[in-house]
Order: structure tokens, then sequence, then C-alpha cells
């Protein structure tokens, strides 16, 4: 009697577990919801080094948000930053925003180099001065609230770690 009952609802699970979609599927990485937002391929080393060129004659700190295509709250966070318009000014004046790819270890290099921010989950960011020295790291985590980022703290966030501009008055 119990094969009998045992069997059907084998055939069940079976069949629940072949339509999940492919990415809810043990062993198997998520795949991406949107378009990527981050170059698997690029070598994020040569990224930070052309941003830090482009940061320094602006006296901009360089802003990198380590993570991956398939993480949700990596897109989340980077359209808040195209979204907002404040943060998005923010961003555009005073720092210059590389997005480093760790995706199956790639870029770890990096992690390791500025001190594993992915250890806080992602995405994770780092904070650059204009040589390169490492100003902070954010657990993202700190800036969300409920489903989203909250975009005050956010900004907020962004103007603490702003690089300071000197005021020229008229020559």
């Amino acid at each position: 009697m119990k094969t009998k009952l045992l069997f059907p609802c084998l055939l069940c699970i079976l069949s629940l577990l072949a339509a999940l979609p492919e990415s809810t599927r043990a062993g198997d990485e998520p795949k991406p919801a949107q378009a990527p937002i981050y170059d698997e391929s690029a070598n994020a080393s040569q990224q930070i080094a052309d941003a830090l060129v482009i940061a320094k004659p602006d006296n901009k700190h360089v802003l990198l948000q380590f993570g991956a295509n398939w993480c949700s709250w990596c897109h989340k966070l980077h359209n808040l930053y195209e979204s907002d318009k404040n943060i998005a000014e923010e961003l555009k004046r005073d720092y210059v925003v590389v997005m480093v790819d760790v995706n199956k270890n790639h870029n770890s290099d990096l992690d390791t180099k500025y001190g594993h921010p992915i250890r806080f989950g992602l995405p994770v960011v780092v904070i650059l001065d204009t040589n390169g020295k490492p100003l902070t790291t954010e657990d993202s985590g700190k800036l969300e609230e409920g489903d989203h980022h909250n975009p005050e703290k956010v900004i907020s966030f962004l103007k603490q770690w702003a690089p300071a501009h000197v005021l020229r008055g008229p020559a």
C-alpha cells in the first residue's frame, strides 16, 4: 500500500522540480533578470587604473561597486544611481564609478587587495581617494530599507565620502 502512494508522490515531486526555472534549481547559478551591468570579461585592475587617471585632475574619488550580474541588489543599487537625480548628480560631480565583477571569483585579487570587502555580501562599495588609497568600505545592507536602497542613506553616504573641493574666488 505504501509503495502505491509513494510512486505518484515521487512523480509529482519530480515534475515540480522539472518545472522550476533553471535559476532556482540546486547547483545552478541564478540567471540575470536584467541587462548586464558588470563586464564579466573586464580586467577591473585596469578599469580602476583608468578611473584614477580620470579622477585625479578633477579631485574626484573612485567608487568601486563589487557585485555580479545575477545579484538583484546590485541591479537595484545601480538603478538607483541612475534614476535618482540627486544621487546621479553627486556621483557625476564627485566620483568616477567602476563596476567590479566578482562572479565566479573574477577579480578575486582585488577583493584581497581591498581587504575582502565581498565578505559583507553583494553589492559592496569601496571608496578610493585620488591616489587609489581605500578610504572606506560600505556594506550596502546599511543603505537598505525594506526591499530597496534608501535614497537618503545613499546620498548621505556619498556626501560623507566626497572629496573636499577647494572653493575658488574670482581670479
